[in-house]
């Protein structure tokens, strides 16, 4: 039988109550660098989406999906069983204006545009067929980058897999299992089939792979939706990603393949660490996502660790936003990489960006943001990943999220985007800039900010921003 929410709810529990535990944190340096060099002509600027979160429209294969245009899979599921979710309608339209968005990147001046491959649009009727249609929309998108002179960075895995393997039908439609999802036994060997045929139709493109986005992350999604058991995908996704990684690297030795990791600001190493050390030997970069720094838990758990979880926890425009702490999780990961005897492990800061609520921050008036706005937050960043480079960490990029606004799992309250699009009042969908894509154009051109900059906001004490044992505070000059 499906794994029952009573046993999910205890595994969750659990893994929240291990959450609490102070984890076990690097030693900082005890002053700032030596002014903030610019980034050099090789460091790769890029920008970021999502295929459920951003693609819509279902091919005509797929079962109907009432107010849900895209193809069927566990996410149009999710939506249709949470009435308090968004109807996802057709997000912001990518697949019809892919070739829009990516001249829009294309103007700012970036070397990365990072999408993901759909499964559920590869293989929507079964785990016996492929869509040719789907293939197509993939071979345009990513031809569309490449003349545009990016390099494509491709996700294997953003979080949605058909509806046919939610439902358990992996021998076909009249063959139901009790398991759905990632409990069912097919569901790794169905997952390594699907990805190795996307593997081999792209790998001659020299994409970046990133091959899991936010691993934990996904599972915790899937434990609040699908009651999935949380230790047996934790286990599932790791193999996924080194059998997956294995076989990128026969077909293209030369490839770079990561799985980005969630940062979780003072509990990272026990939100991320498992599973980090289960993938770390198959990473050619580290993929690192930083967001937000540490909310103090009053309650359990924090705010930040169930904004992965759920639309239901604290709106995500209210956690706290300390640019200086994306310092603190790249210089981690390179103080991990380095721990194994990787010095010069490339680190990539595969997403990176400020939420507002159903509102892009052009100026200093927008509710939530205490009067800071997107390029604020865009240039201070930008100035501590100097820093960090400054600093030993061997950096090599950084993608802003998100190109436009898009569907943040359950609403279009958060907006991300550079290009904010509102999908609620819009018909048309239009892509307006705010004032960060100017700020972005010009830092790109600048290889970062000048080295006389110094952020707007000073930075926090470390045990605001990420308390971890030995943490020592930053200075700026």
């Amino acid at each position: 039988m499906r794994t029952s929410t009573r046993r999910a709810a205890v595994a969750l529990a659990a893994a929240m109550a291990a959450l609490l535990v102070p984890g076990v944190g690097v030693a900082d340096p005890t002053g700032p660098a030596a002014g903030t060099a610019a980034l050099g002509p090789d460091f790769l600027w890029g920008v970021a989406a999502s295929g459920f979160q951003s693609e819509g429209h279902a091919p005509p294969t797929t079962r109907p999906s009432p107010n849900n245009d895209a193809p069927d899979s566990n996410w149009v599921r999710y939506i249709g069983n949470h009435p308090e979710f968004d109807k996802y309608q057709s997000s912001i339209d990518f697949y019809d204006r892919y070739a829009t968005d990516i001249d829009l990147a294309k103007s700012l001046g970036v070397k990365v545009f990072r999408i993901g491959i759909e499964w559920a649009r590869l293989q929507p009727k079964s785990r016996l067929e492929w869509d040719a249609d789907g293939f197509r929309f993939y071979d345009k998108v990513i031809a569309k980058i490449i003349s545009a002179g990016m390099r494509p960075m491709l996700t294997l895995d953003h979080w949605v897999y058909p509806g046919w393997a939610y439902d358990g039908a992996f021998h076909g439609p009249h063959s139901d299992t009790p398991d759905t999802g990632w409990d069912n036994p097919e569901m790794l060997a169905a997952w390594l089939t699907n990805m190795r045929k996307v593997v081999d139709r792209y790998a001659p493109r020299n994409p970046l792979w990133v091959t899991i986005n936010e691993p934990v992350a996904y599972i915790m999604h899937e434990v609040r939706n699908n009651a999935t058991d949380q230790g047996r995908m934790e286990d599932l996704v790791a193999e996924a990603h080194n059998k997956i990684y294995e076989y990128i690297h026969d077909v293209r030795p030369d490839a770079q393949v990561t799985s980005n990791i969630g940062y979780v600001a003072g509990i990272d190493d026990r939100v991320n660490g498992g599973l980090f050390e289960k993938i770390r030997d198959r990473l050619d970069y580290i993929g690192v996502d930083y967001y937000f720094a540490y909310e103090p838990p009053a309650s359990s758990p924090p705010a930040t660790v169930r904004s992965i979880a759920a639309v239901g926890s604290p709106g995500m425009w209210n956690l706290p936003i300390r640019t200086e702490g994306i310092y603190y999780a790249v210089k981690r990961y390179a103080d991990e990489a380095r721990k194994v005897g990787k010095p010069d492990m490339p680190i990539y800061v595969v997403e990176n960006g400020m939420p507002t609520e159903n509102a892009n921050s052009d100026d200093d008036n927008v509710p939530g943001t205490g009067n800071y706005n997107r390029s604020d937050h865009l240039r201070d960043t930008v100035y501590w990943l100097q820093r960090a480079k400054a600093d030993g960490v061997n950096l090599i990029g950084y993608n802003y999220w998100s190109i436009t606004d898009n569907y943040e799992w359950g609403s279009y309250n958060p907006r991300f985007g550079l290009y904010t699009v509102d999908v609620r009042n819009d018909p048309k969908l239009e892509r307006r800039p705010t004032k960060a894509v100017a700020t972005y154009t010009e830092t790109i051109a600048a290889g970062g900010v000048p080295a006389d900059y110094r952020p707007t906001r000073p930075p926090s004490g470390c045990v605001l921003v990420d308390p971890t044992p030995g943490c020592i505070d930053l200075a700026v000059p």
